[in-house]
């Protein structure tokens, strides 16, 4: 899951106008599909073969096409219909082989560390002094001018450690789950977006100036504490790969060279064997249907990424909510229903660097947007593809729903609304039967950051579920950590059962669950507001 920062009218489901509750499935079909999600499930042994047998898949690297070819096969296996690949251009591959960082003056030490994504191997071991130059902005560049050639620079400023606060390991409460009932208002802000993807550019100009100065890598500082590192970084794009390797270090070990490097010389060495794979610069989202009954009445679907990062196995994120999302399908192809609405299951490439499947999705289905700020078009449609007007596609009309799971692996609570007001009621009442397993909270507030995203912006209903949080934020997200001994095999039980009902539910309604508005050029929010003239 991407991460990106995204108050108070709260949903009263007795005063939303909208359609007539559409009847939950019947309850010996509930019944049947918690029989077999929780008697004969075999979710664990999915989320076990994507995250211990094939590991971290980054897109397009063999891992992830290894992964393409295995959930194939499962779907094909299980009986899904119209089993394919979406193709997408992307870029290039990248896995890492052996890698390795080491302090050997003063003192001979092994750091915890990892690649950065899409930065070049290292031939052989390299061996270099470092110095501690913070670079933010381009506006550091110039204090360093002269002063790095033959170094690896340590570019974080080293900050201070962190104390732990809150639990790491957490589920929600009722109290908490009320606190997420709030409607936040829209905004638009173009000055706001530009000013983020300015620091979105950053990366590549330091690449670039430290090259030109003559370092001969680079090094960031984790900004988890215990020992986590992450890894991601950019540069995928063809053409785009950055000159030097970059490395990331956990925060202790950082501290301790930016402490040696004030009282004298401190030398590391960097041995990454990572390589590229060109071999097709097209990614592939993998789609699977169970057929409806009436071909005019479209379909519903349900989706998780399957790309990840590769500091750990992809586990959390999001090995479990593609594992869900196979296991709902498995649970419904074993049950051999037949819904009304073919129901349609997406494991989705390229989310970790922008939404990238789930857009191509969209943007060959549903509808094409015209690209906002030009200034944003290096960057990707996350930030590009906001124009207008919205051109919709012949397809536009026949998605009837969609759910995405990616927040980690905890159980689900129930669903965020994404501001269609006209759809609480009814998904209150179709996770109604599932007060029991503590899933039948609908809230207002939004979320961002993942495969839903390009759908809620043109007012289709997509949908987010509430999951509790475990330790997704606190320790694995994205991290060294994120591996099979994270997940809780109960709760994705809990969490296949109750998207396969509600899959059912909307595949079957009489009437298709409510749309939004299709979204037209908003008015500035704060028009009177003077944009701030500071550079980021």
């Amino acid at each position: 899951m991407i991460k990106v920062e995204w108050a108070a009218l709260a949903v009263a489901a007795s005063l939303v106008a909208g359609p007539a509750l559409a009847a939950p499935v019947d309850a010996g079909m509930i019944n049947q599909i918690a029989d077999q999600g929780f008697n004969h499930g075999e979710v664990a042994e999915t989320a076990a073969y994507l995250a211990d047998r094939i590991g971290g898949r980054m897109t397009n690297s063999p891992a992830m096409r290894q992964a393409e070819r295995w959930t194939q096969e499962r779907f094909k296996a299980w009986g899904l219909s119209n089993v394919r690949t979406q193709p997408f251009e992307f870029g290039r591959g990248w896995w890492i082989e052996s890698a390795g960082v080491r302090m050997i003056a003063p003192r001979p030490l092994a750091l915890r560390s990892i690649p950065i994504a899409w930065t070049p191997p290292t031939a052989g071991a390299l061996t270099a002094p470092i110095v501690v130059a913070p670079l933010r902005s381009p506006r550091d560049f110039a204090a360093w001018r002269g002063k790095l050639r033959g170094r690896i620079v340590l570019i974080s400023l080293p900050t201070a450690p962190k104390d732990e606060t809150k639990p790491a390991f957490e589920r929600l409460t009722d109290p908490e789950l009320a606190k997420l009932n709030v409607y936040e208002e829209p905004t638009f802000d173009p000055e706001a977006m530009t000013r983020r993807a300015e620091r979105m550019r950053f990366r590549r100009q330091m690449d670039a100036f430290l090259a030109e100065e003559g370092a001969v890598a680079w090094a960031s500082m984790s900004r988890g504490e215990g020992g986590v590192v992450h890894g991601e970084g950019s540069g995928y794009k063809v053409g785009q790969t950055p000159a030097l390797p970059g490395v990331e270090i956990g925060a202790e070990d950082y501290r301790r060279l930016a402490r040696l490097a004030k009282a004298g010389e401190v030398r590391l060495e960097i041995d990454s064997r990572v390589h590229f794979d060109d071999t097709d610069s097209k990614a592939a989202n993998v789609l699977a249907d169970i057929p409806g009954s009436d071909p005019k009445a479209g379909y519903v679907m349900a989706g998780a990424h399957l790309d990840s990062w590769v500091a750990g196995d992809g586990a959390t994120d999001n090995g479990a909510g593609s594992a869900v999302v196979m296991e709902a399908a498995r649970i419904l192809a074993a049950l051999h229903v037949k819904p009304r609405r073919a129901i349609r299951f997406a494991l989705w490439a390229g989310e970790e660097e922008g939404l990238l499947g789930s857009y191509a999705y969209v943007d060959q289905y549903l509808a094409k947007r015209p690209p906002g700020d030009p200034r944003l078009a290096d960057l990707g449609p996350y930030y590009a593809s906001d124009g207008y007007p919205v051109k919709t596609l012949p397809g536009f009309g026949e998605l009837a729903g969609y759910f995405n799971l990616d927040n980690g692996s905890g159980k689900i609570r129930g669903v965020y609304t994404e501001g269609n007001f006209a759809a609480a009621p009814i998904l209150k009442d179709w996770l109604a039967p599932f007060a029991s397993l503590g899933a039948n909270t609908v809230v207002a507030q939004p979320t961002g950051g993942t495969d839903h995203v390009f759908m809620v912006r043109l007012g289709l209903p997509a949908f987010e579920f509430i999951q509790d949080p475990l330790d997704y934020e606190t320790r694995t997200h994205h991290t060294n950590l994120d591996t099979f001994d994270h997940l809780r095999p109960d709760d994705l039980r809990q969490a296949a059962v109750v998207l396969a009902t509600v899959l059912l539910d909307a595949a079957n309604a009489e009437t298709p669950l409510p749309r939004n508005v299709l979204p037209t050029q908003p008015r500035l929010t704060d028009p009177y507001r003077y944009p701030d003239p500071t550079p980021n």
